[in-house]
């Protein structure tokens, strides 16, 4: 679990001001509780951990299990808000329903999946999504390198990525298996991404998938492979590609999920306030890419108005901006509740 503030109890641009953000209502007291995926999990955390500063009686706590995973707790009522590496399901909207769990869905930055080999390896000098399709999918033959390309050598390939329950994982498969969820089983999984480095960083002929920000805390422990997505040519994920839409099929926006109930107690509404408001710089110095002003500005207006609903479930390739600017799926203005007071930098 990756905790920020107290300790806890038994998911284009450079990063755009803050502007509007809402002042402190004073010293509160409370938690807030968040789980989900581990690649927006860090982000939460830096916010968190910056949120302190404003409001130290005010514990949030930030746990790993997953896009899925924590989806699930959302939906049950277990948690407050939900990290995201992908959109919201039709199937987790309509169990959220059933719970009585409404919901406001805000787009936080942009990341990209960053494909790494050791560094010990030194014959991968870019993989296309059609190789990459051949590696990961469902009763895939490929059992060594030289299975991928011809001219690469006879050397077992040991596969590392996420759990099924991982959005990253998810949103790799549809995107290069062609089916969310289809992929080749005989792989190590897991939902620590600093496991996946280990293991990859210590086997020479490993490759992994997960998020560009954990792959930017761990440069010096693997190498990045380019991949030959929709331009036919070789990109690297760099900030700048992913903010470009250069690096694509493999980058996305990364959300959180707020639960409604939970807006009842201030210490909920003084935390997402805070985060729509700051999070552009910390995503900008955390590794992600921080959303565009104009997407910011959108997003910071749907908590304004707290707008219930999905916009994004089963939205593929449009910007924040045409998405958020379009008609939401599901979506409806909640009942007044209210911003905290005042405004801020």
């Amino acid at each position: 679990m990756l905790v920020a503030c107290a300790p806890p109890p038994p998911d284009t641009a450079s990063a755009p001001a803050a502007t509007g953000a809402a002042q402190p209502v004073g010293d509160l007291t409370g938690e807030v509780r968040i789980d989900g995926s581990s690649t927006v999990g860090p982000l939460s955390a830096a916010v968190a951990e910056e949120f302190r500063g404003a409001q130290p009686g005010i514990n949030v706590s930030v746990g790993i299990s997953g896009t899925g995973g924590g989806m699930k707790k959302f939906v049950a009522g277990e948690i407050d808000i939900v990290d995201a590496s992908r959109p919201i399901k039709d199937s987790e909207i309509a169990l959220a329903k059933e719970h009585g769990i409404e919901f406001i869905e805000l787009p936080v930055a942009f990341d990209g999946l960053a494909i790494v080999v050791s560094t010990q390896n030194t014959w991968v000098d870019q993989l296309s999504i059609a190789e990459l399709k051949r590696i990961w999918e469902p009763n895939s033959q490929v059992k060594n390198w030289s299975d991928v390309r011809p001219g690469f050598p006879n050397e077992p390939l040991k596969l590392y990525g996420p759990g099924t329950d991982s959005g990253t994982f998810e949103y790799f498969t549809e995107q290069v298996c062609g089916e969310a969820g289809a992929s080749r089983v005989d792989y190590t999984p897991s939902e620590d991404d600093n496991a996946l480095v280990k293991g990859v960083e210590g086997d020479k002929g490993a490759l992994a998938y997960f998020g560009h920000a954990y792959y930017e805390e761990n440069a010096d422990k693997l190498k990045l492979v380019p991949v030959v997505g929709d331009s036919g040519e070789p990109v690297l994920p760099t900030k700048e590609t992913i903010a470009d839409g250069s690096y694509k099929p493999l980058s996305r926006p990364l959300f959180i999920y707020v639960a409604t109930p939970a807006l009842d107690r201030p210490e909920v509404v003084e935390f997402v306030n805070y985060y729509v408001h700051q999070v552009g710089g910390v995503a900008a110095h955390a590794g992600y890419v921080a959303l565009p002003e104009t997407a910011q500005a959108l997003v910071v207006a749907r908590w304004d108005a707290r707008t219930h609903g999905s916009a994004f479930s089963g939205v593929h390739d449009q910007t924040v901006e045409a998405v958020l600017g379009g008609s939401p799926i599901d979506a409806a203005p909640a009942e007044a509740a209210p911003a905290a007071d005042g405004s801020a930098e």
